[in-house]
């Protein structure tokens, strides 16, 4: 059965390999994979005067695959307390990048499979997000009084990437339309 190759090979900033267009003339990529990520945005978009953001500490490359995960765990946790009114959250990135893989086969019969290093460009096996070093990954923008929650929700999406990341709070002195307008 075939099997998806560790992440560790892939997992440095490499030179981007996404020019990938509707016109054939100017698409250099043959086959893009299908983008695992359903939503990019959840909650509620309004004005919450707390953001949270999860930066990354290095730059590397992350799979779809665990940008998903890591979504899906952190919007489980948000949505089941507050509901989707009480907190937005965004995901920053993208995966652009299209990672290839050139297979090479080890064992009785292999000689005769593999080509090994004389045609190695290798084909598309999926699709990554390439990060910079301090680069937001996720906002989370809520209420004051959720920022333990939100916190939480940051750690357990932390915990399904690949890396370290740092967590920033960012605190906005909202202005009510009220007091706005009496001044």
């Amino acid at each position: 059965m075939a099997r998806l190759r560790a992440w560790l090979c892939y997992r440095d900033y490499k030179r981007p390999y996404t020019r990938y267009s509707k016109y054939k003339k100017y698409c250099f990529v043959r086959a893009r994979p299908a983008n695992r990520i359903s939503r990019y945005t959840t909650g509620t978009q309004g004005t919450f005067p707390v953001s949270i953001h999860l930066l990354a500490k290095s730059s590397l490359q992350i799979r779809d695959a665990a940008l998903e995960s890591a979504r899906q765990a952190s919007n489980r946790i948000m949505e089941n307390a507050l509901g989707k009114a009480g907190f937005f959250m965004q995901m920053r990135v993208y995966p652009h990048h299209i990672v290839r893989e050139n297979p090479l086969a080890s064992g009785a019969g292999a000689d005769r499979l593999s080509t090994g290093m004389a045609h190695n460009y290798g084909k598309p096996i999926g699709i990554a997000a390439q990060i910079k070093k301090g680069q937001p990954i996720f906002t989370i923008k809520t209420l004051k009084e959720h920022l333990p929650l939100a916190r939480k929700a940051m750690q357990r999406a932390s915990h399904k990437l690949p890396c370290s990341y740092q967590i920033l709070v960012e605190e906005k002195n909202v202005v009510k339309k009220a007091a706005a307008k009496a001044a």
